[in-house]
């Protein structure tokens, strides 16, 4: 199949985010007196939205929906200040991006990062690309993997869904694809394992994120 579009998720699949996650995060946990976590744990934290990011990250004795939000507040500020102090394309992503548009596939992104800091972070980091539509985490929208954002996505382009690759890193992004009858794509360089992203349902799984244009042809 001859696939006219492709929908990304954000963090993990196009930016590599988790350091200045992982960093504003911790700053306000060690603020409240809370335990801190390695880089490598947030890698399981994030991926449905702030929120249970930070819910993730809590001790689960302290866990609660009032430190939660108290919690949330503080970190929001903070990622506010430090979004891009460590954020970064990832290796072979421009390059990417530079072959998609050459073979006019349409692109948007489907992330549950809050819709402002995904709209900043394609403005700063991946501002050479055209992005048709960028969907992020919107009052009165279910967030992923709800399939709502995805079928939106395919009704502003006006392309079926089944005409969409959707790559993404995570269990989230592999259900999302399979509830909006897209293809579903693992990308092997962000937050989780093979294993997770063939269970969630996802068909193939690439290692480079150019590995991706053997789907395009």
């Amino acid at each position: 199949m001859k696939y006219k579009a492709v929908i990304f998720d954000l963090d993990g699949t196009l930016l590599d985010t988790l350091a200045d996650l992982a960093d504003s995060l911790n700053r306000v946990l060690q603020d409240k007196g809370l335990p801190t976590h390695p880089l490598e744990a947030f890698r399981y934290f994030v991926g449905a939205g702030a929120s249970t990011l930070v819910s993730r990250a809590l001790p689960p004795e302290r866990r609660n929906d009032e430190l939660t939000a108290d919690c949330l507040e503080a970190f929001l500020r903070e990622y506010n200040r430090n979004w891009d102090l460590k954020t970064k394309p990832y290796d072979g992503v421009p390059e990417l991006l530079d072959a998609l548009t050459a073979k006019h596939i349409e692109m948007a992104v489907l992330t549950n990062k809050p819709q402002h800091f995904a709209e900043l972070c394609i403005q700063k980091f991946l501002p050479d690309w055209i992005f048709a539509v960028i969907l992020g985490q919107r009052d009165g929208v279910p967030m992923k993997p709800d399939p709502t954002g995805s079928i939106e996505i395919a009704q502003r382009l006006d392309i079926p869904e089944q005409e969409f690759l959707y790559l993404g890193d995570s269990d989230v992004d592999m259900r999302t694809a399979v509830k909006a009858n897209m293809f579903p794509v693992g990308a092997m360089w962000g937050f989780r394992s093979e294993k997770e992203l063939r269970e969630a349902g996802a068909v193939e799984v690439i290692g480079r994120p150019k590995e991706l244009l053997k789907f395009m042809n």
